[in-house]
């Protein structure tokens, strides 16, 4: 396998001069590996494990939608242009892709039985239709009759039936066989509800408490399957198995002038609901026939991907595996620490205004932003307020402040992206009901996307207006606040507040000529100012200066950024990174990136905050952003990223990152191959560097 994909770049690493990449989207299913590999990992609780697989499962589902119907479409477009050199290449990276997919799904199968024999040993039986007894079959068929049945509705398939329009491909279903004596079979597909249930049912103990018993309602259906078709279809036998469709994601939009751009999105919901599948997922242990049944319905190209596999399709809701055992199945819980910034001053304006305030999630409490617009929306001296949202939570507290402000007689802006990707419906949602209260929504720029995470408040103070921003790597949202590590800044400095209200007026003219010295703002100059202080770096290590950069962040793809790492790294600049995801550049080869360390962290919470470092001649800077460095966050995105200006937070964010760098439980190196080979600990002790943060800030606040 790894020889197949050396073929995509090993001629270029045999020339020093050339530039090498690593491919983005076998760097994205290395990532995946790692999420695999913590659900192996038996030091990790097996819960734990088991919501790892789902993960997993659902990392998958994106790739597949984004990712690999990008290739796809590549493919077809380069056929098209007669590029043939270019489609050539381009199916290589799809066998690549497949191949190295075939693996990984064969080790997770295998994972997953290893954990359900494991589950066992601690009484908890993750059980099949055919091991069940006859007190348990008796549950589960009065269970289905009185809470399942009625979101059971089979689609049988005749000639009228558009399959591929019938299926969501976020759904789990089952392909069915009606056998009839003396005609040719039926076909027909149930969905299993879980968008109405838990696909884990727990059967009530017979006798003993000890052992609990768990069965997928994947099964609970097929033992079922009988008394759903009863009456309605003839049949002398019936036959099901498990399959699951995932579709392109892109979409385009309509452009009829006479449509608003709500609609416009609404539509273009719509297709996607109907875009050709990209890979067909089925139970290895259904019958040939079926199969071909089922793939010339779904009109499954030579470019799809055709994945057998174990019984059970759609592992993502593994997500949610419950926990009907002991409290050391999974994590213990960090409680969200509570920062004496806030604590101490009665409001939060007064405590923004004695010094700046960095937050960092999951670590510290959600709560503090929360209560800053909470706040905002009753202080008689605020006068308006901006917000910009990419994700927005299904229960949203901050959506409700924003109205109650409204209510209380203030003016509130709010910048909506309706284009995040598969959270486009609930954002449009969100827009018509703030919309509905009052409040001033803009629902984004056509051509740039809004990724950047600023709120700005302004109070009316001794009759001056004064700006109180936050500026961040992490989405408003309640939900992803408990899981992503992002970091907030809250900062009333003058300058600083005043450019995070100017991208506001950017966002709403965008036409409108800006200029910021203080900020880093994608598409105008972000771009510009990194390779500046990529350069600056470069100049001092030819002075003989000491020269070093750090970086974190999700992605590192682009590659004119990656080619300046490169320069930077041939004069002698020491640049280590930590990327969570996609890495296209590739360190330690001889002549390019000798000087260049990357290493990545897997574990509980996803490694989401974006981090800039520059040594600087001694005066070292340090930025957060909410842009990856990939094409698309530096020239089509709106993104923000923000000087840190106080010492004191400077030096708790480097100190952060070193904790990180030191990691030898979670942290894996990136090598040219991509191997994931975990740190080399050597003498020094287990460090796992999430609980080290948690305990370190946890220190900090008790001070």
């Amino acid at each position: 396998m790894i020889f197949l994909i050396m073929r995509c770049f090993s001629a270029q690493i045999m020339t020093p001069q050339t530039p090498v990449y690593y491919p983005k989207e076998l760097s994205w299913l290395a990532f995946n590996e790692r999420v695999l590999q913590e659900a192996a990992d038996s030091k990790n609780p097996i819960i734990e494990r088991m919501r790892f697989l789902g993960i997993y499962s659902n990392n998958m589902d994106e790739f597949y939608r984004v990712r690999v119907a990008d290739v796809k479409r590549l493919i077809y477009v380069y056929l098209n242009e007669g590029s043939s050199e270019k489609a050539e290449q381009t199916k290589l990276l799809m066998e690549n892709i497949q191949a190295k997919v075939l693996a990984m799904t064969d080790a997770f199968d295998k994972i997953y039985q290893k954990l359900v024999r494991g589950l066992a040993s601690y009484n908890i039986f993750l059980i099949t239709k055919a091991e069940l007894n006859n007190y348990q079959t008796v549950w589960l068929q009065n269970h289905f009759k009185n809470k399942i049945l009625c979101h059971i509705a089979p689609v049988i398939l005749d000639n009228k039936v558009d399959l591929i329009k019938r299926l969501n491909d976020s759904g789990t279903y089952l392909f069915v066989t009606i056998h009839r004596d003396s005609k040719l079979p039926l076909y027909a597909t149930i969905e299993v509800p879980t968008y109405a249930m838990s696909r884990f049912v727990v059967i009530p103990p017979e006798k003993s408490r000890k052992k609990k018993y768990i069965v997928l309602l994947d099964d609970i259906i097929q033992l079922c399957l009988e008394s759903i078709f009863k009456g309605f279809v003839e049949f002398n036998s019936l036959e099901a198995y498990s399959f699951k469709m995932t579709r392109d994601s892109e979409y385009s939009l309509n452009d009829e002038i006479d449509e608003s751009f709500v609609e416009k999105m609404s539509d273009s919901m719509k297709q996607r609901l109907v875009a050709e599948p990209i890979r067909f997922i089925y139970d290895s242990a259904m019958p040939e026939e079926m199969l071909k049944v089922l793939t010339k319905r779904l009109k499954i190209s030579s470019y799809d991907s055709l994945i057998a596999s174990g019984p059970y399709r759609n592992f993502k809701d593994f997500i949610g595996f419950p926990n009907i055992g002991r409290e050391y199945l999974e994590n213990p819980k960090l409680p969200p620490i509570e920062s004496q910034d806030f604590a101490k001053f009665d409001t939060v304006f007064e405590a923004i205004s004695h010094e700046d305030i960095l937050l960092f999630y999951p670590y510290h409490q959600f709560l503090h932003f929360s209560e800053f617009v909470r706040q905002a929306a009753f202080d008689p001296s605020v006068k308006h307020i901006r917000l910009n949202f990419y994700r927005i939570a299904s229960k949203s507290r901050i959506i409700n402040s924003l109205i109650d402000a409204v209510d209380n007689g203030k003016k509130v802006t709010v910048l909506v992206e309706l284009r995040a990707r598969f959270d486009e419906q609930a954002n449009i949602e969100w827009s018509k009901k703030m919309t509905d209260a009052g409040i001033t929504v803009f629902l984004g720029v056509p051509s740039l996307k809004i990724h950047s995470k600023l709120c700005v408040v302004t109070r009316e103070e001794k009759g001056q207006l004064v700006n109180y921003a936050h500026i961040g790597t992490g989405n408003f949202n309640e939900k992803t606040a408990e899981i992503y590590t992002d970091m907030s800044l809250f900062t009333c400095d003058p300058e600083i507040a005043q450019e995070t209200v100017n991208v506001f007026d950017f966002i709403q003219q965008p036409y409108r000529r800006q200029r910021f010295f203080h900020l880093q703002v994608s598409p105008i100059d972000a771009r510009a100012k990194i390779l500046r202080l990529i350069r600056h770096e470069i100049q001092n290590a030819r002075k003989g200066v000491k020269a070093k950069i750090t970086l974190k962040m999700n992605n590192l793809v682009d590659p004119a950024l990656i080619d300046e790492l490169y320069k930077a790294s041939g004069e002698g600049v020491k640049i280590r990174a930590i990327v969570r995801g996609m890495c296209s550049l590739v360190p330690g080869v001889k002549g390019i990136s000798n000087n260049i360390q990357i290493i990545t962290i897997v574990d509980r919470f996803l490694e989401h905050a974006r981090i800039m470092v520059f040594e600087n001649g001694g005066d070292r800077q340090v930025i957060i952003s909410s842009a990856d460095w990939m094409s698309r966050n530096m020239d089509n995105r709106i993104e923000v990223g923000c000087p840190i200006y106080d010492k004191r937070i400077a030096d708790r964010i480097v100190h952060i990152l070193e904790l990180q760098f030191r990691d030898t439980l979670k942290a894996r190196v990136i090598d040219q191959f991509q191997t994931n080979k975990y740190v080399r600990r050597g003498n020094r002790k287990n460090l796992r560097s999430q609980i080290e943060i948690y305990d370190y800030l946890k220190s900090l606040e008790s001070q």
